[in-house]
């Protein structure tokens, strides 16, 4: 099996990299910290490739599609899971700026990722493209403007590559975590409901992607809360969540 993931160096992009690693596996891996992600593939049995570059580089992730692809032939599973999430607020002219960086990490770089393989992927005639997306995107939250707006953009965005990819072998698969236990929630001043460890979090991705889901929330009990929310009017929604905890603001790294 082949799998290029970027994100590889924490969070789920390393729980799924452990998760996949198998001396029959090949993995491709992304992240921009170069001496982690090797630290990385120095401990995973198989192959490994690996790519240190922000993703936020088309021509760079463009090059990486390609060695890959030259070396080891079209992937199996591609997994665009690099991701940034800070708290903003738009009324500071200094957030623009953060919210800019935040989506060209978390939907350009996304298309980014899946653009370079998706020729390879459609003469095999076979695949996924897996996008982690979050229930974040389903309703905008105060105080996260830039991480809302670009999950909710990259849901919309899988759906039109789904439909794009539709007949020609290759399946687009959407994932929404709810709070899975990594460095970007290790950070959040507040409860974090039916927080998952990233390990098992990357096991029920695996399945999914496995199957290949068109859309899935994980955990499950969180598609149940975003449905809920995504019927709430107006009004309510905004009386109930107006004066909810904020992550805190910043530039993301």
């Amino acid at each position: 099996m082949k799998i290029f993931i970027t994100g590889a160096s924490s969070g789920i992009g390393e729980a799924l990299a452990l998760h996949y690693a198998s001396p029959d596996t090949v993995l491709g891996l992304v992240a921009r910290r170069e001496h982690v992600l090797h630290g990385l593939a120095d401990r995973l049995p198989g192959t490994t490739a690996c790519y240190p570059l922000d993703v936020a580089d088309a021509d760079a992730l463009s090059r990486a599609a390609a060695d890959f692809i030259a070396r080891h032939g079209a992937p199996d599973v591609v997994v665009a899971s690099a991701g940034v999430s800070v708290g903003t607020l738009s009324e500071h002219a200094e957030d623009v700026a953060a919210l800019r960086r935040v989506m060209d990490i978390n939907v350009h770089g996304m298309a980014a990722t899946f653009s370079p393989f998706i020729p390879a992927m459609r003469a095999a005639r076979r695949g996924r493209l897996v996008g982690i997306a979050s229930v974040a995107g389903i309703r905008g939250l105060p105080g996260a403007e830039a991480y809302s707006a670009s999950k909710a953009a990259a849901i919309a965005y899988l759906e039109s590559l789904r439909l794009e990819m539709r007949g020609s072998g290759v399946r687009v698969v959407t994932i929404c975590p709810g709070y899975i236990a990594t460095p970007m929630t290790a950070i959040n001043p507040y409860r974090m409901p039916f927080l998952m460890p990233a390990d098992e979090a990357a096991r029920r991705f695996a399945r999914i992607i496995a199957r290949g889901d068109s859309y899935a929330v994980v955990p499950w009990q969180m598609g149940v809360v975003a449905k809920f929310l995504r019927l709430l009017p107006n009004p309510l929604y905004d009386r109930l969540f107006a004066k909810a905890p904020r992550k805190p603001r910043g530039l993301p790294l």
